[in-house]
């Protein structure tokens, strides 16, 4: 194996490869300090600081000597379209006998892929469960006739409906799949030609609380591609979210008990309940239409035979930009550890390949994506997958960083989908010559293989990886690194308060892009590509591979 003859491992003790030698902590903690700063003002797409912090990357390429990956330019352009709400609009939901007033932010947002400013809506109400058609689990909410729910407000739970002791593997069991995303429920009651959908919130069922809701979609930009004319994709007109209070009291208003339903739907053979009430908006949208760019670069392959065919690295330059001020009025959503810290650790790997002597360089080539509007829905990814510069089915692997290890070095690495295709074995292989072990995902419910620029390239059936921080401290007792999650997850998650904080450390960090690094090596050495298992739900859209 390649690497074997690179690494010079003690299998037995944990120790980093001579490849961490090719990482500078302090230019990782530079470039996230520096992208995180408020300069930048939140690097939201198409703002003036979220294209400086896109040109930033372009040039730091350039100076490692990666090439332009579009056709001499670093940039592929995505054309946007950013649609923010009226924060005083008024949610009216009843009958002709009586109605009941829900405050914007305090009991629901709203947004819309109309792509218009003003949309009125005063449609009927349906309760339709999960929202979801899962013909592999015998599973379909959308029972009844086409009616039932064409042009209807479809009220919705997210997640997938719980597993049972008589089906304890329904769904996925604990682990959340995509049927469970709120992009699921709206891509395909937007399918069914509904006028729009609520989903019902709760910090348990979305893995965030309520706040995270109101920053990210109450009153703040919400982009989405712009469709182009003669465009026949279905869209909703209505995108909201609820609280569990703000359902309860709906289901109240109808006559129904909203727990009782709850239980319903958990079964297949729930039926879509009308509530018999109608819910009313009269919403006008700030409408605003951008260009925000992809960075992309390319180092090509050493080997003549396979250096058509590549490695791609992703991560988010984005986030929220400027936004509601929190209790201290700070309105500038930095962004330092979601995605400054992604940013930086994949600008480090194109850097390490820079200085890999000729013996060490890849035989496959390498392509770095940075990319736009994360946050807004995966946008960039999805743009790029959808408009690739280098083709999908020579593509080996899609190695993914959003976030990254600021408390230290540890024994055990993460890497979501790794057990979806053969590049598990990779994944394996280089952690045994460390002296590490592979850390599954201990948060299946999350659903994060689903959350973030790895997914809409594992949607086209590229073997993705999404790199994760291990969770066992060198030098800490067990569950240590779980405050952090916790607190950043509660208190720190797309608020402001994601800032640069200086007692971070970055050994671990770089612990992670050595391993990155190697995984990416071999991935680009073997010699056949990387596939999915053939049991996998990705496997299905999988390109032609040798």
């Amino acid at each position: 194996m390649l690497l074997t003859a690179i690494n010079a491992i003690a299998v037995n003790a944990q120790q980093e490869s001579t490849l961490a030698q090719l990482f500078s902590a302090d230019d990782i903690k530079q470039n996230i300090k520096f992208l995180s700063e408020d300069g930048f003002e939140g690097r939201a797409p198409g703002s003036r600081g979220g294209e400086l912090a896109a040109k930033y990357i372009a040039l730091q390429l350039k100076k490692f000597g990666i090439q332009p990956g579009n056709k001499g330019s670093y940039f592929q352009p995505v054309d946007l379209i950013a649609v923010k709400a009226n924060p005083d609009a008024v949610l009216r939901v009843g009958d002709e006998k009586a109605t009941f007033d829900y405050k914007f932010g305090e009991d629901f947002v709203v947004s819309t892929s109309a792509q218009r400013e003003r949309v009125n809506i005063n449609n009927e109400l349906v309760f339709l469960g999960y929202g979801i058609d899962a013909p592999e689990q015998d599973w379909n909410d959308y029972k009844g006739n086409s009616s039932d729910y064409r042009g209807k407000i479809l009220v919705m739970l997210v997640n997938d409906p719980p597993p049972t002791a008589d089906d304890p593997d329904r769904f996925g069991g604990k682990a959340l799949t995509y049927y469970g995303r709120w992009t699921y429920k709206y891509e395909e009651a937007a399918r069914r030609g509904a006028a729009g959908v609520m989903l019902v919130h709760t910090t348990e069922s979305a893995g965030y609380g309520w706040n995270v809701v109101e920053t990210s979609l109450g009153g703040s930009w919400r982009y989405e591609i712009e469709r182009a004319e003669g465009d026949t994709t279905p869209y909703l007109r209505m995108k909201s979210w609820i609280t569990e209070q703000t359902a309860r009291r709906i289901f109240a208003q109808a006559g129904e008990d909203f727990e009782k339903l709850r239980e319903k739907a958990a079964s297949k053979k729930f039926k879509p309940v009308n509530l018999e009430l109608r819910a009313r908006i009269n919403q006008t949208y700030e409408i605003k239409r951008t260009s925000s760019n992809n960075v992309v670069g390319l180092w090509e392959g050493r080997d003549p035979d396979l250096k058509q065919e590549h490695v791609i690295y992703t991560a988010h330059w984005d986030h929220l930009g400027v936004g509601k001020p929190n209790e201290k009025g700070d309105s500038i959503y930095n962004g330092a550890l979601d995605n400054a810290s992604g940013v930086a650790q994949v600008l480090a790997l194109a850097e390490a390949f820079s200085k890999l002597n000729k013996r060490r360089q890849p035989k496959r080539s390498q392509v770095f994506l940075f990319t736009t509007a994360e946050e807004q829905g995966l946008l960039g990814a999805e743009f790029y997958s959808e408009n690739p510069i280098f083709p999908l089915e020579k593509c080996a692997a899609n190695i993914n960083l959003d976030g990254g290890n600021f408390y230290g070095r540890t024994r055990d690495f993460g890497a979501l989908g790794a057990e979806r295709s053969s590049l598990e074995n990779i994944v394996n292989r280089e952690l045994r010559e460390r002296g590490m072990r592979f850390s599954p995902d201990n948060r299946p419910e999350q659903g994060y293989f689903f959350r973030s620029d790895h997914f809409p390239f594992a949607k086209k059936g590229v073997p993705a990886l999404s790199i994760r921080s291990g969770s066992d401290y060198i030098g800490k007792p067990a569950g240590w690194g779980d405050q952090f999650f916790k607190d950043y997850n509660a208190n720190h998650y797309h608020q402001p308060s994601d800032e640069f904080r200086d007692e971070w450390v970055f050994d671990g960090m770089v612990q992670m892009l050595d391993v990155t690094l190697g995984i990416g090596l071999e991935a680009s050495n073997v010699k056949k590509l990387p596939r999915y298992n053939k049991k996998d739900e990705f496997a299905r859209a999988q390109p032609d591979r040798r």
